[in-house]
Parts: C-alpha cells; structure tokens; sequence
C-alpha cells in the first residue's frame, strides 16, 4: 500500500469514528435526560426519602452489558465504561457520598472508585467505626467498608460494627489487592521504618522479611495514612497503592511486595435501604448457636434440606460471653424470595441470637 492509499485508507477510519463518536454523545445525552426525568419523578411532591441508588439495577445493566459484549473490547472493560456512564447520569439524579476509611488514597477509596464510579463524592473517615457513624447520622448517602482478604482472613472491626449497627448491607466490591513500597527514598536500604495498615503488613510479611529485614514494622490505621507518614520522613517507607504513591508524591520502590499475587479485598456497600432482588444475590447474617452437642449441625441443616449453598462461614469468639462464637454466613439467594425466607425463619429459631445483614446482588465486576 502506497503511502498516499495508507493515509486515504485512514482518513476514511477517523471519519467513521467521528460520526460514531458523534452518535455516542447523543445516546449519552439522552442517556442523561432520561436519568433527570427518573430524578423528578422520585422527588414529585416534594418527597426528601427518595432512592437514587438502586444496586440491583446496576448490577443487572452490567451483566447484560457483559452478556451482549461480542470481544471487541474486553467485556471487564466494556462494563467499567458503562459503570462511569451510570455514575455520571447517577450524579445528575443526586450525587452521591460515600464514607470510606481515608485518608484519599486507601484501598478503601479505589473500592468507593470501583463501585460507584469517578462521580461520586467519596468522604473520608479516620476508623472503620466512623463509616458506620457516618452513614446512620446521614452525613453520608453510603459507606463501603473492608469485610475479609483472601490472605489474611475477616477484618474484624468491620465485624464488630456489623453487630450493632442498625444498617443493611447493599452491595459488594471485590478488589484485587497489589501492594507497592513507597518511600521519599529510592534505596532500599536507607529505609528505616515501613508502616501500613496491619493488614497489609501481615500480607508481605515474607517479602518484608526477606528485603527489609533490618527495618522496623508499624501498624497505622490506614495505607492512605502510611504514605502521609512516609512522605515526612526520609528514612520511612509505606506499603500502599500506585495511586497514593501519585496523590501524595512518593517513588515505587518496589511494585507487587505481596505475598500472594492473588490477594484481594470484600467489601461491602452499607445503607439504610435492602437492596431489591436483581436475579443473582447473597444474604448474609451472623448467629450464635445454643451451648450444646450438635448445635451448630442443627442450625446450618435446614439450609443443606433447601438445597441452599452457603458461600461463606467465618466464625469468631462473641465479646459479650465467654466461648461463645459468632457465626458470620453468606448464602446464595435474596431473602425476599419464598425459600430463602422460609429457611431464614427457621434458622433463625434455631439459633439463640440471629441477625440478617442484608441481601444483595452479586457484583459482576472483577
């Protein structure tokens, strides 16, 4: 091909993408005057407890983007533009905040990201009990807090909240988790000092033993908040994300320091509302058994009798009494449906303490 066909050939290409892009903006403006009528529909009347945010429909607009993907685009890839177009048409209903463990950096924050897209007004806490606080007092329209990682096991102050609180549990985020070294210092061995979340910690431990021996370990209350650190001292390093190391102006000194390259983050969105069923769904509760032989085996049967799997059982000592334990259950199913409900009432009278945590669509974004 001449040189003179290559760039007719092109001119052709970029013309086609023009009238495209022309054709998207319109869909996307349309997109957008739709999402005003739905919000002046849900506040006719002056109504103030209108819900914008509706997890199930979302997540069922993602798996039908994800369905009808044909491979041109990755279908992960075709979702999260999709999940930004609904966060900005989302924002002109009414934008949304979302409390989430800070500083702005955390891998809390990627997750508010992830969820709720660039769009959304994500606020800072200081603890994991301050998401919960934010959220009932209605400083925030949601929180997202870190329930489990896949290397270190249930986050257990996301546990103790879950207890109390008068909250559901809406939606879920999984988040691949890659932890990076970042210091002022780019030699390894000037280091000092590493910081970071404890858990954290604990998923490089290995790595850290191996190349940072000589420094000493400190657990802060946040990743976000170990950048802030390291970033005032010379001879400090936090292990944290590739976006703190640009928020807070820290070299990479090493990428991917976890122990398990497969490490991932749950973490759940929490709201006053449930969540409606969307097709695909988990309902979560904890429970306390009674004080004798086959207790357990008794509460967990009727779920085993319905043909009902159980994704998850975590158990934890109860802080209220002695050898006691919680159980934390995820089921597969909304609560809304006959079986599940008929199975919950029963498990329920069968535990000496239950509570259900909410239901929720199965998050097809990866």
């Amino acid at each position: 091909m001449s040189n003179q066909d290559e760039q007719t050939a092109l001119l052709e290409i970029r013309n086609r993408i023009d009238v495209i892009d022309e054709q998207l903006q319109a869909l996307i403006s349309e997109r957008a005057r739709l999402a005003r009528q739905v919000a002046e529909i849900k506040t006719r009347g002056g109504r103030v407890e209108a819900v914008f945010y509706r997890p199930e429909r979302e997540a069922q607009v993602l798996r039908r983007v994800i369905e009808r993907n044909d491979g041109s685009l990755p279908a992960q890839d075709m979702a999260r533009l999709f999940r930004e177009i609904m966060s900005a048409c989302l924002a002109l209903e009414e934008p949304m905040r979302i409390a989430y463990l800070g500083p702005e950096g955390s891998y809390s924050h990627a997750a508010v990201i992830k969820q709720f897209g660039t769009f959304a007004h994500p606020y800072a806490v200081s603890s994991i009990s301050d998401v919960f606080k934010a959220v009932e007092r209605k400083e925030a329209h949601y929180g997202i807090v870190p329930v489990e990682n896949s290397t270190e096991g249930v986050v257990s102050e996301t546990q103790n909240a879950l207890i109390e609180t008068p909250l559901q549990v809406c939606s879920e985020v999984d988040l691949p988790i890659h932890h990076c070294l970042l210091s002022r210092s780019e030699k390894p061995e000037q280091i000092r000092r590493v910081v970071a979340h404890a858990q954290a910690l604990a998923q490089c431990r290995t790595w850290l033993q191996n190349n940072l021996a000589h420094a000493e370990l400190e657990a802060v209350e946040s990743n976000a908040r170990a950048a802030q650190l390291a970033q005032a001292h010379d001879d400090w390093a936090a292990i944290a994300s590739e976006q703190a190391a640009q928020i807070y102006d820290l070299h990479i000194v090493e990428k991917h320091i976890e122990d398990n390259p497969n490490n991932t983050t749950r973490f759940w969105v929490m709201g006053h509302e449930q969540s409606q069923p969307s097709g695909e769904d988990k309902t979560a509760m904890v429970l306390t058994v009674p004080n004798r032989a086959g207790a357990l085996l008794e509460v967990l049967e009727p779920f085993s009798e319905r043909g009902i799997s159980m994704s998850r059982i975590v158990s934890r000592p109860a802080q209220h009494k002695t050898w006691d334990y919680l159980f934390f259950i995820d089921i597969i199913g909304h609560a809304q449906q006959d079986e599940v409900r008929e199975v919950l009432e029963e498990v329920a009278e069968r535990s000496a303490w239950f509570k259900l945590l909410g239901s929720f669509p199965i998050s097809p974004l990866k």
